[in-house]
């Protein structure tokens, strides 16, 4: 993944412009993840982004959330490394046993991804002439914990978490995975925000300052044994909550309405917050 993350900066930038194929957590679950992390940054941190980001996004991290799924017909090597396939019914997760490629390649998976990124940004102001593209492990590291936040990016091997139970939602023809990246999300802006992401996001936010997850943050940010990043946490969390929510109840050709939607928003409320809070203490020990 080092190597391949050497490209060049110039590439990097006339990338975005390329057709995308279908997004993890949607446009809006990743604008959503680095909005909340961007707010919650410290200083240094705050700054290091800045130096970061290429000139166009300003100091918007949010704008290039998507970058890296926008690049994955491009740089095909990155595509294992949104998810995570564990067995079938088994419902946990172990690195050692989980976190592969389809080759057998281990630690390409989006658990080894987030480690791989934070290492080589811990390298951030250590040279003048840097080894990695910073830049790249920056977008990599922002998108790819969103990623693992999502429950069916830590779902099962055979179904591809969910990617090939075909299900209706209400009217529409989907599959499950797509469920849990876009259409709750959407639904939910549309039924209570009046199709705007902002408003979605502003209610995510005072209930991480002031509502009902304030207690709980200071217990997301942590990582046991001092570690700078803890996906191990994030996607065991996440395969307990494909199996208790996004998989429960669903067959192939389910249709799924009103009950799964008001039964699993407050699943994905959840799991977006969590990721935006963690991405911004992960980068706070990152540049800290």
């Amino acid at each position: 993944m080092a190597a391949a993350a050497t490209l060049p900066l110039l590439l990097l930038l006339l990338l975005p412009a390329l057709p995308a194929p279908s997004h993890a957590w949607g446009v809006d679950g990743h604008l959503t993840v680095c909005q909340i992390a961007q707010g919650r940054l410290s200083d240094a941190a705050a700054a290091a982004v800045k130096d970061l980001l290429p000139s166009y996004a300003g100091n918007n991290l949010s704008s290039l959330c998507s970058w890296a799924d926008d690049v994955k017909l491009r740089y095909r090597w990155s595509s294992p490394l949104h998810y995570i396939d564990t067995p079938d019914g088994l419902c946990t997760y172990s690195y050692d046993r989980d976190c592969k490629d389809e080759d057998g390649i281990k630690g390409r998976c989006v658990a080894g991804a987030i480690n791989n990124y934070t290492s080589q940004l811990l390298t951030y102001g250590t040279s003048s002439t840097p080894e990695y593209n910073l830049t790249q492990a920056l977008l990599f590291l922002s998108h790819f914990i969103g990623d693992i936040h999502q429950p069916l990016h830590v779902g099962f091997t055979s179904d591809r978490g969910g990617n090939t139970i075909n299900v209706h939602w209400y009217t529409r023809k989907t599959v499950l995975h797509h469920v849990w990246d876009a259409s709750i999300i959407q639904t939910a802006e549309d039924d209570f925000y009046g199709d705007s992401v902002a408003g979605y996001i502003d209610t995510l936010k005072k209930n991480i300052t002031q509502g009902e997850w304030s207690e709980q943050v200071s217990s997301w940010e942590a990582c046991d044994k001092n570690q700078t990043a803890c996906p191990d946490k994030y996607a065991s969390e996440s395969i307990t909550a494909a199996c208790d929510w996004a998989y429960k109840g669903v067959e192939e050709d389910s249709t799924l309405e009103d009950p799964y939607f008001s039964s699993r928003l407050p699943i994905v409320n959840l799991r977006l917050a969590q990721g935006g809070v963690r991405l911004a203490a992960t980068l706070n020990r990152i540049f800290g």
